[in-house]
């Protein structure tokens, strides 16, 4: 299952976004955004975890949770529309 994480801290590194959801389960990998022009962090990735329950029980836990003193929010990412 494939979870949006918004509103990361621009200093939370992928590694600690991927060991908040290790907590969890597995992750089969985890994508933050960068910023093309400053090579810092726009806020936002996202994370993959191949097991539904698994996923489920990190979105519970951990959206509304304070990282790096910005509050989280994580949900199940939306698959792109085709135009």
């Amino acid at each position: 299952m494939k979870l949006l994480v918004r509103n990361l801290a621009r200093t939370t590194t992928e590694e600690q976004v991927k060991a908040l959801f290790e907590e969890f389960g597995t992750v089969q990998w985890c994508n933050l955004i960068m910023d093309k022009a400053t090579g810092g962090s726009k806020g936002f990735g996202f994370v993959e975890m191949p097991k539904i329950g698994e996923a489920k029980a990190a979105t519970k836990n951990l959206n509304g949770r304070n990282v790096d003193g910005s509050i989280i929010r994580v949900k199940k990412a939306e698959d792109k529309k085709e135009a």
